[in-house]
């Protein structure tokens, strides 16, 4: 089965959150943040492949969280789900980065062809199911992972944080980010099991040479890639 996207969503109203997450549990795995603060956290991590935000928050409103998503360059793409429908207030979020704007009351089938889209023009919802990275090749489909064409067994969480790494090549990844990524922010297993699970991942690919794809950066994280 494809690994999902992470997508956050940003909602006070409990009962709309966990029907909107519900709706997309076949397409990507939703965190939720019930205000303004904590969805600005969350949403900072660079950790999601979406974010779906309410304007109208408690503590921050959905503008401010959209606004530090900005300042922090994140290009994560943003839809704005609001009673706010007047043309100034669409104009106002586009304009600060929203990629999307469906008001509400909204149709759950429209909801999820948005999200739909919006994955598909990012690149996190992939038509094709294989990634690759100079001589590693996944196949989301089946978690079938190969080096020069030689199988590699990877289970659980070794998978899933190779697939991250691939996703983010090029890009130093903090072990917060690849823990909240991948355990998530209620985990109560220690940040220490991402240096496990990536002596792990190391020791599965050195046999191919594949492992000195994986950088470590003291005090900063991982620079994953096949030209470094």
């Amino acid at each position: 089965m494809q690994q999902l996207a992470r997508g956050l969503i940003v909602e006070d109203d409990h009962t709309v959150s966990d029907s909107i997450k519900e709706l997309l549990t076949d397409v990507i795995t939703c965190d939720q943040a019930f205000d303004g603060e904590d969805g600005e956290f969350m949403a900072t991590q660079g950790i999601y492949d979406l974010i779906i935000l309410d304007w109208m928050l408690p503590l921050e409103s959905g503008l401010d969280v959209l606004k530090a998503i900005r300042e922090q360059h994140l290009d994560v793409p943003v839809l704005f789900l609001t009673a706010k429908d007047g043309l100034d207030d669409k104009i106002r979020g586009f304009n600060l980065g929203a990629d999307d704007y469906l008001t509400k009351p909204f149709h759950r089938e429209e909801l999820l062809l948005r999200v739909r889209a919006l994955l598909k023009r990012s690149g996190s919802f992939l038509n094709e199911n294989i990634l690759t990275m100079g001589s590693i090749s996944i196949n989301l489909q089946n978690h079938a992972v190969t080096v020069n064409d030689n199988p590699v067994q990877l289970n659980g969480k070794e998978f899933d944080l190779l697939v991250y790494f691939i996703q983010n090549q090029g890009t130093i990844v903090t072990k917060d980010q690849i823990f909240d990524r991948l355990w998530g922010f209620d985990s109560e297993t220690s940040i220490t099991v991402v240096e496990v699970y990536v002596s792990n991942l190391r020791k599965k690919l050195k046999p191919t040479g594949a492992d000195a794809y994986i950088k470590t950066l003291r005090n900063a994280g991982y620079l994953v890639g096949a030209e470094q």
